[in-house]
């Protein structure tokens, strides 16, 4: 990484060394609306560098022990950990969450990834069996596909989609691309990588119901789901943004969960009370508010939040790219708000009836990511968790994850899974070897 007192340029990281680029593209403070960085405008001349690095690399890394690759991913964690507070301040101000949120969740996070996997890879086994009466063993044995730290294992190439990603995914010798973002883009992966048959993991939107039961526990039940619907600025594909509310307990959550969203404190990244910082640009803060403008439009009620409450900011971060969360009530199952991922910090409140009314509505969208489920009934928790079309359903909690298990979507959410052995299955070729003795 190189630059200037002035500004930070970013360079892109091929075959263990930064390089320049002959185009560069302004970056954006989003709590400011400043130009705080440049970043490298890649293109075909960059992907076919990496590729070539990282083909040159691979023979050498695929054929290290697990012990020696489970090695090289814990000094990986170490030196994250090592340097927590700086990709902090790094994250913080590239994507405009709180400070707090990067320190304590995202770098974290990471430094765990990387240990979990240098464990895991120390205690995959291999499938054998046996045909005495033809005289034959088979087993299987696991090819990497991918590549992993030495130069060349790891590049970083900056750019935008239709130029740099468009290179990498239709590229011949990339044999597999895991992808996170809008379904739009992964329609279009889909479309460049089928000449080549690739391997996929789309990990796309969602429209993540909560349904509350009358017997939910309110005390834990609010706090929970109001941070779900607005950790991050509701920037998390994983965010709740419709909530289904039984109608007998529907007047009194309503009230005590605006109350409580009311004191989530919109603010600068840095100031360590703030609950929210700023969205990712202007034209996703634009895009957020549309949706807005849109329900009322449609006779939707505001409780909360865009147009009805003062955002107060300090001089410099008017520019900024904040929001209040905001919650939205008298709307239908079919408006835009209730169908679309709006990935902003807004969320539509609505009563029900019963348990099969609400299974029913809660699946009546393209999407399948995520849920949340509040009883206190461990049947009706069962029951329910059973039948929604999402990849993982949290029960009387939210975001509490274990990486051994699988994670991903259904539906229009995405194709494949994360976790352990689905990310081993992925990341490797299965070989079935038979043996006549």
């Amino acid at each position: 990484m190189a630059g200037t007192k002035a500004l930070l340029m970013l360079e892109n990281f091929i075959d263990g060394k930064f390089l320049p680029c002959s185009s560069y593209i302004d970056s954006y403070d989003p709590s400011t609306g400043e130009v705080y960085c440049r970043v490298p405008n890649s293109g075909k001349d960059e992907i076919e560098a990496a590729v070539k690095a990282a083909r040159e690399a691979f023979p050498g890394w695929s054929s290290r022990s697990p012990q020696e690759r489970s090695r090289v991913l814990n000094q990986v964690a170490d030196l994250l950990e090592q340097s927590l507070e700086e990709f902090a301040q790094a994250e913080s101000k590239d994507q405009g969450k709180t400070l707090a949120l990067a320190r304590t969740m995202d770098i974290p996070r990471s430094v765990q990834n990387f240990r979990f996997f240098a464990s895991s890879i120390l205690h995959h086994t291999s499938e054998c069996t046996q045909m005495d009466h033809l005289g034959c063993m088979h087993y299987t044995v696991r090819a990497p596909v991918g590549v992993g730290v030495p130069p060349g294992v790891v590049n970083i190439v900056f750019g935008t989609g239709p130029r740099v990603g468009e290179a990498l995914v239709s590229h011949p010798e990339v044999p597999l691309i895991s992808f996170t973002g809008s379904q739009p883009t992964a329609e279009r992966i889909t479309q460049l990588s089928a000449p080549h048959c690739k391997k996929l993991s789309l990990e796309l939107g969602g429209k993540n119901p909560a349904i509350i039961f009358e017997d939910a526990n309110l005390d834990e039940c609010i706090p929970a789901t109001v941070r779900s619907s607005f950790a991050n600025q509701g920037e998390i594909c994983l965010c709740t943004s419709r909530i289904f509310v039984q109608k007998s307990i529907y007047t009194e959550f309503l009230k005590r969960f605006v109350e409580a969203t009311r004191k989530w404190k919109v603010g600068i990244p840095s100031d360590p009370l703030a609950s929210m910082g700023a969205l990712i640009s202007k034209a996703h803060l634009e895009k957020v508010r549309s949706y807005v403008k849109r329900a009322l439009a449609e006779g939707a009620q505001i409780w909360c939040g865009e147009g009805v409450d003062k955002l107060n900011l300090p001089a410099r971060s008017q520019a900024g790219y904040f929001m209040l969360p905001t919650v939205i009530t008298d709307i239908k199952d079919e408006s835009c708000c209730m169908t679309e991922e709006i990935f902003g910090p807004v969320t539509c409140v609505v009563p029900f009836d019963s348990e099969e009314e609400v299974i029913e509505r809660a699946n009546n969208v393209k999407y399948g990511l995520a849920a949340t489920v509040w009883s206190s009934n461990v049947g009706r928790v069962h029951r329910v968790a059973k039948k929604l079309q999402s990849g993982l359903v949290w029960t009387n909690c939210w975001l509490i994850r274990e990486l051994n298990l699988p994670f991903g979507g259904m539906k229009s959410s995405g194709i494949g899974r994360e976790g352990a052995k689905d990310s081993y299955d992925f990341f490797t070729e299965i070989k079935t070897i038979t043996v006549k003795h």
